[in-house]
């Protein structure tokens, strides 16, 4: 189940960041008064995570998250978000579904929404 996480950080400047999380996805929300702005949606966080975001002024993009580790005889390099072409929209959309019972019903609804109007771009 998607738990919020009531201590994140804020930045100035910046809409309200609001975090839900459990161990295979994350989702990140920006909200402006009570309308959503934008979301990170980060899931197969425990094999190749990959990440779906939104953004009221930008729209979609999609990434896996390179994690800077397969580099033989170097130091860990900062994690970097690599455009990705392979989503699979139903497996997400379950997966969201199932758990994320305990988000607000408007910021479930919003979120869901977006994730059925993605478009993947080749």
């Amino acid at each position: 189940m998607l738990r919020e996480i009531k201590w994140v950080s804020q930045m100035e400047g910046e809409p309200l960041r609001r975090w839900f999380s459990n161990h295979s996805l994350d989702l990140i929300v920006w909200q402006s008064d009570s309308d959503v702005v934008g979301f990170q949606l980060c899931y197969d966080k425990t094999r190749e995570e990959r990440v779906l975001i939104w953004q009221s002024t930008d729209g979609y993009s999609h990434t896996r998250v390179d994690l800077g580790e397969c580099r033989p005889g170097r130091h860990k390099a900062a994690p970097l978000l690599i455009p990705d072409a392979n989503f699979d929209a139903n497996q997400v959309i379950r997966e969201f579904i199932d758990t994320a019972a305990a988000i607000e019903p408007e910021i479930f609804d919003f979120v869901y929404t977006k994730l059925l109007e993605y478009e993947p771009t080749e």
